[in-house]
């Protein structure tokens, strides 16, 4: 075949030969211009045989049997092509009847074209996708914006400040601490306080297109043009929770921490919330959440402490005391030689290596300085303290998804592995040969992708590693010990913990009724008082730095005497402002990777 030549495939090309062929046949000329014709004038009828009937007419006994050449009696029209795909037939003469009867039927068949269409089924379905929620009949807005017209004509001048905002949030329905919300989204932060007309309106325009809480709460934080909710969006929310709920009371003076508790919350939050990982929080993450509910808990519950999913203040105290041991210059950024630290040394540097790759963090100009921040070590401490959470999960499957296919292939898990079994020969530990650990934790997880003999990832018998054998994301969804899956092949501490327990034990300890503690609450619960206590008998911080930067010994001074508030957690460059990421982040950062 010459050079540059490209093939077509043969029975295109065979069919094109063919049309054109039809398409040049005389008889079909003569068969299209009598069809144009007709196009062209609809309303006259078609000539007949006796008033110079033209070749090429339309067939006459369209739904006649075709009959064998030479048996057709003599004056007996034949049956004509299907248009477009036959040919026309030789002209016959008929009589002079049978011409107006097939001249009748067509006009039957035209009029019959010309019928409306009946209207389309779709249109018989109910809306069932509401993004703003679904309307509801009994929200009378005229009664609710009268009772917010009536609150606002106690203040003077009929404005209110954000300590007025608490009333407003009542005569609106909502929960105490969206004042925050509804102040900014009055745009009350740019006076110092809303008026009632433009309060009024702004929230008759929420009534009217934001039908459920979730849909309201993302309007009143979201910034102009968007409809879901970033990370810096709840800063004034949060600042308000911090300014004024009785729990935080003690932190009022020692404002250049604050950042550091919203950072905190504001982590945790879309921890649990983006469940996406896009960074964006929109109406339907944030309705499928208990984070409204948590809330609406911080007006009855006075301990901020008794809110553990998102406000505890212990956690962020346990969080941050634990980044401050791994931070040895306190520049708010850990390198990869702090985070190996971390539990002495229980994580192997493999995994290290992929927490700093960018599988889980976000952020090019700290991955390229080969650190995390402190936001990103709030996500690494949740997820390594509690494995059985889907975003925990989420996470050290990133990890270990080397090449990013949506699976974990036994040469991934081996990969992994070898290290874990150097580190055993190193402290004199016989390490179960992979095969034999990779028998145990295919029957751990139970994977549904099988191998080609029936198997799920191996053999029985010869116990040969299956290259078909995968580990899906969704497989350790389903697995109630996906912490032991974890553990077993990058931390060296948990996995011997694991190996003096049986598993009946541990399957016992994840089916036990009631509500119970996470591994996360359990942990942070004991490193609190593991801190307390060590603060209490006064011993030293083994890390260089003298007693008085202590942030547990500042924590409890400022606990044990309430009149005297003074700032804890000392840090070389305060910050007096909210920085999340401590780094500059574009909208492009913000997609998962």
């Amino acid at each position: 075949m010459p050079p540059g030549k490209v093939l077509q495939p043969v029975l295109k090309m065979k069919v094109d030969e063919l049309f054109l062929y039809w398409l040049s046949e005389a008889s079909t000329q003569r068969m299209l211009q009598d069809c144009l014709r007709r196009i062209k004038a609809p309303g006259r009828d078609q000539p007949t045989p006796g008033d110079g009937e033209q070749p090429g007419a339309w067939p006459t006994a369209p739904l006649a049997a075709p009959r064998p050449s030479g048996l057709e009696p003599p004056g007996t029209p034949g049956p004509g092509p299907a248009l477009p795909l036959g040919a026309a037939s030789s002209p016959r003469n008929a009589p002079h009847v049978r011409g107006t009867r097939r001249s009748a039927g067509t006009r039957v068949v035209q009029t019959r074209k010309e019928e409306p269409l009946p209207p389309a089924t779709s249109q018989s379905i109910p809306t069932f996708y509401f993004p703003r929620g679904r309307p509801q009949d009994s929200v009378n807005v005229d009664a609710v914006i009268s009772k917010i017209e009536s609150t606002f004509a106690r203040f003077p001048h009929e404005r209110a400040t954000m300590d007025d905002m608490g009333l407003v949030a009542k005569a609106c329905g909502c929960p105490l601490y969206w004042k925050g919300p509804l102040f900014y989204g009055a745009g009350g932060e740019r006076t110092g306080s809303v008026s009632v007309h433009k309060f009024v309106a702004m929230w008759r325009k929420i009534l009217q297109n934001c039908h459920d809480d979730a849909a309201k709460f993302v309007h009143l934080l979201m910034s102009p043009g968007c409809n879901y909710l970033v990370q810096e969006d709840f800063v004034p929310f949060l600042q308000d929770v911090v300014n004024t709920h009785p729990g935080l009371s003690f932190l009022k003076e020692a404002s250049e921490f604050h950042s550091r508790y919203i950072t905190t919350v504001i982590q945790r939050i879309f921890y649990a919330v983006n469940r996406s990982w896009s960074g964006r929080i929109t109406c339907a993450e944030l309705r499928r959440s208990s984070f409204l509910q948590n809330v609406a808990l911080l007006e009855e519950e006075a301990d901020i402490n008794q809110l553990t999913e998102f406000f505890s203040y212990e956690h962020f105290y346990v969080i941050y005391c634990k980044f401050w041991e791994l931070d040895t210059d306190h520049d708010l950024l850990i390198d990869a030689d702090d985070l190996a630290r971390h539990n002495d040394h229980a994580l192997s540097t493999k995994m290290i290596d992929r927490i700093f790759s960018g599988a889980v963090t976000r952020g090019r100009k700290v991955q390229k300085e080969g650190k995390i921040s402190y936001a990103d070590f709030v996500w690494f401490l949740i997820s390594e303290e509690d494995k059985k959470t889907p975003t925990s999960i989420e996470y050290w499957f990133r990890c270990m998804d080397l090449d990013g296919d949506g699976a974990l292939s036994m040469f991934e898990l081996e990969y992994f592995y070898e290290e874990q079994c150097r580190r055993l020969d190193s402290m004199a530990i016989e390490a179960l040969p992979f095969q034999d650990c990779l028998c145990q934790m295919l029957d751990l997880v139970k994977p549904r992708t099988e191998g080609p003999e029936g198997e799920t990832g191996l053999t029985r018998l010869g116990r040969t590693p299956l290259p078909a054998g995968k580990i899906t994301l969704q497989d350790l969804k389903r697995c109630k010990l996906a912490n032991v899956f974890f553990d077993t092949f990058f931390n060296i501490e948990k996995y011997l913990d694991h190996e003096q327990k049986e598993q009946i034990s541990l399957l016992r300890d994840g089916d036990s009724g009631g509500p119970e503690l996470s591994d996360w609450e359990k942990y942070a619960a004991e490193e609190y008082d593991i801190l307390v206590a060590e603060e209490t008998a006064g011993e030293p911080w083994e890390d260089g730095f003298e007693a008085e930067l202590s942030p547990v010994e500042q924590k409890l001074s400022a606990l044990r005497s309430p009149l005297a508030q003074r700032p804890f957690f000392e840090a070389p460059s305060p910050l007096g402002a909210v920085d999340l990421y401590e780094y500059a982040c574009g909208d492009e950062d913000l997609e998962p990777l």
